[in-house]
């Protein structure tokens, strides 16, 4: 279970204790259980701060605790303080990244479902879309959007298998898996029943919980190739 350990604390030289968390980073590389940290400043007490330190458990959080760095980092740490801070240990017990969500939904609703109501709460209006296969920006806004995956799904009956999701900032990277089988025309071709796959990634920069932009990238030739387009009349 991912474990938080919150810290609250009070100082006036939050410019040495930037330094001194980037010191701990530096000096326990390859050591450290810390998964992900996050600082915030009260908008309403410019000297007050809470720190959000993740951990893959609370046993993890122990073991890093027993690093000598962290013993002299929170030395240092306390040194900087105005008075001593205060810790608060947690459990998570849900843990939901929003633009993740949406990201899915693009694939698992409007895509596999096709469910073009979600489109409306999950693309925005000024949507663009870069796509090899779509050159001409075809694919941008809303109805970009409809025209795209009518398209796939006219031509395949098709599945993605979402394998990993990466965020960051703004930004949402899934890797996938798709495999489909060509039951309309598709490009041009006529359907051959034949099954096919690839394998490729999606980054979606979302914008006040909507998809604003995203990036395409996955295996066309090799598509192509098993569709048997350029290598003569597919049997």
């Amino acid at each position: 279970m991912t474990f938080v350990q919150v810290i609250d604390y009070e100082t006036t030289r939050f410019e040495e204790m930037n330094a001194l968390i980037d010191r701990y980073a530096e000096q326990t590389s390859g050591s450290r259980t810390v998964t992900h940290t996050m600082i915030g400043r009260d908008r309403d007490a410019r000297t007050h701060y809470v720190d959000l330190v993740e951990f893959p458990s609370y046993e993890e959080a122990m073991r890093n605790s027993h690093l000598p760095e962290t013993e002299r980092m929170f030395q240092e740490m306390v040194a900087l303080c105005e008075g001593m801070p205060t810790f608060m240990n947690l459990d998570v017990v849900r843990d939901e990244y929003l633009n993740k969500l949406v990201a899915s939904r693009f694939f698992e609703d409007i895509a596999v479902k096709g469910d073009f109501d979600v489109i409306e709460e999950c693309i925005a209006a000024d949507y663009i879309s870069h796509d090899m296969m779509d050159t001409e920006g075809r694919g941008n806004g809303r109805d970009g959007v409809r025209r795209t995956i009518s398209m796939w799904r006219d031509a395949f009956d098709f599945t993605f298998s979402l394998t990993r999701q990466l965020a960051e900032g703004d930004c949402v990277t899934t890797l996938w898996d798709w495999r489909g089988t060509h039951r309309g025309e598709f490009m041009g071709m006529a359907p051959t029943a034949r099954e096919v796959s690839m394998s490729g990634s999606t980054t979606c920069r979302i914008e006040n919980g909507q998809i604003a932009e995203d990036w395409w990238y996955y295996d066309a030739p090799g598509l192509m190739r098993q569709l048997g387009m350029g290598q003569g009349r597919p049997s």
